[in-house]
């Protein structure tokens, strides 16, 4: 085989072979689940919903959206935290690696009633 020829089937061989990845990723791309989004309402001194159970491992979109004034959301036990502003959206993404139960509350003062406000997150197996 010549030089030449050797050099064409090196990049042609070289070529498939990046196609062939390319392809793999993509059909394992498509493969993938899409992840779970919940939806959280903050208002007036409550959470909705209150209880928001999570599979350990499996990862979470938590939509945020507050409809009356600005509030916080902390979850220490898990290291989440994110300000809600007023008809925004604030999205969290959560990969539980633990189980158990892990109070969130509104970390940011929205008046009287104001310690009340929380909610618990479950992860289980």
């Amino acid at each position: 085989m010549t030089a030449s020829r050797q050099t064409q089937v090196f990049w042609g061989g070289g070529l498939l072979l990046a196609a062939g990845l390319a392809a793999g990723a993509v059909a394992a791309f498509a493969a993938a689940p899409a992840e779970k989004v919940i939806s959280v309402q903050a208002m007036k001194f409550e959470f909705s919903p209150e209880t928001i159970n999570l599979k350990k491992g499996e990862p979470v979109i938590l939509e945020l959206t507050s409809i009356d004034r600005a509030h916080g959301f902390k979850v220490p036990g898990l290291g989440l935290h994110a300000d809600i502003l007023p008809d925004t959206t604030v999205r969290v993404r959560v990969v539980p690696d633990k189980v158990g139960r892990f109070t969130f509350a509104c970390d940011n003062f929205c008046g009287d009633g104001h310690e009340d406000m929380e909610g618990v997150i479950v992860v289980s197996e």
